[in-house]
């Protein structure tokens, strides 16, 4: 029985049997990404454009395209999508990933990463 959703294009090297995804925010992108489209805040059209334009850039860059990268194109191609669409725009993504990495930073080995508010100052 093949589990995978209708979105998730990708072939992996993994076999029939290995997990969907390697790492929880890759299933946190996936049903983002599902969840805006379903929702109407841009076309599958736009999407498969969206998520094809950077496969193509990555690959154009180096990337070796063997599975292991394809939910960062996911995530890159849903953060160019809401910023076009006006959900977000590149500045507050960028200070996201920021206080994303700072808390990464600042959380030991082991224990949750929490975002505070100290992760977003300046």
């Amino acid at each position: 029985m093949n589990s995978r959703h209708a979105d998730d294009q990708r072939e992996t090297s993994h076999g029939a049997d290995a997990p969907p995804f390697r790492e929880p925010w890759e299933a946190q992108a996936f049903a983002l990404a599902v969840t805006l489209r379903e929702r109407g805040v841009f076309s599958a059209t736009e999407w498969v454009a969206a998520l094809g334009d950077e496969i193509k850039r990555a690959q154009a860059e180096g990337d070796p395209d063997t599975g292991e990268t394809y939910y960062r194109h996911w995530l890159a191609a849903l953060e160019r999508l809401v910023a076009a669409k006006g959900v977000a725009d590149p500045q507050m993504l960028e200070r996201t990933r920021q206080a994303w990495r700072h808390a990464c930073e600042r959380t030991p080995h082991g224990t949750p990463i929490e975002l505070t508010p100290h992760d977003y100052a300046e």
